[in-house]
C-alpha cells in the first residue's frame, strides 16, 4: 500500500468514527428527561383569587423517559422562591402532571399547591425544578405580559 493509500485510509477511518459519534447522539436524547412543558401564569379574566381562577394558573411537567419517576420531595419554585414540594407522586413514563396553584384534590395528571394567592407572576417569572436533593432538574422563564402562557 502505498503513502497515498495510507493517507486515504486515515482519513477514511476519521470520517468514519466522526459520523458513527454524530449518528449515536441523538440516541442519548431520546433516553428524555422530566421538565417544564409549559407555565399558564395569567389565568382568564380577572384575577379575582377565586379557586377556579387560581386553579387556572398551572405548570406543567412532563416525564418524557420509558420509566415512571418518583417526585417525592422534588420542588417547584418561582422567582419569589413561592415553593411547592411533591407528596408521594410517581410521574407514569410519557405522562405529564399540571401543578394547579389552588385547592384540589390530587390526581395522578393534576396536583394543586393549596394556595389562597396567585405564584406566576403575569409580566415575567423563572420555574425551577428541583429534586428532592436540591440538583437543578431543569427551568423556564418567561417576559411577556401581552401572552398568558409560555411554552418551555
Amino acid at each position: 500500500m502505498g503513502h497515498r493509500h495510507r493517507i486515504l485510509a486515515g482519513v477514511i477511518t476519521a470520517i468514519a468514527a466522526t459520523t458513527a459519534t454524530l449518528v449515536a447522539a441523538p440516541t442519548a436524547q431520546a433516553a428524555g428527561s422530566v421538565h417544564i412543558a409549559k407555565i399558564y401564569y395569567n389565568s382568564p379574566g380577572k384575577d379575582t383569587r377565586s379557586n377556579a381562577s387560581l386553579n387556572a394558573e398551572w405548570v406543567t411537567i412532563t416525564n418524557s423517559t420509558s420509566t415512571a419517576r418518583s417526585l417525592k420531595g422534588w420542588t417547584l419554585t418561582d422567582s419569589s422562591r413561592h415553593t411547592y414540594t411533591f407528596r408521594t407522586f410517581t410521574l407514569g413514563a410519557g405522562k405529564t402532571v399540571k401543578v394547579h396553584t389552588g385547592t384540589g384534590h390530587d390526581t395522578s395528571t393534576n396536583t394543586y399547591q393549596n394556595r389562597r394567592a396567585y405564584v406566576w407572576n403575569n409580566d415575567k417569572d423563572t420555574a425551577t425544578l428541583r429534586k428532592a436533593s436540591g440538583a437543578k432538574v431543569d427551568t423556564c422563564s418567561y417576559n411577556n405580559s401581552h401572552a398568558s402562557f409560555q411554552v418551555c
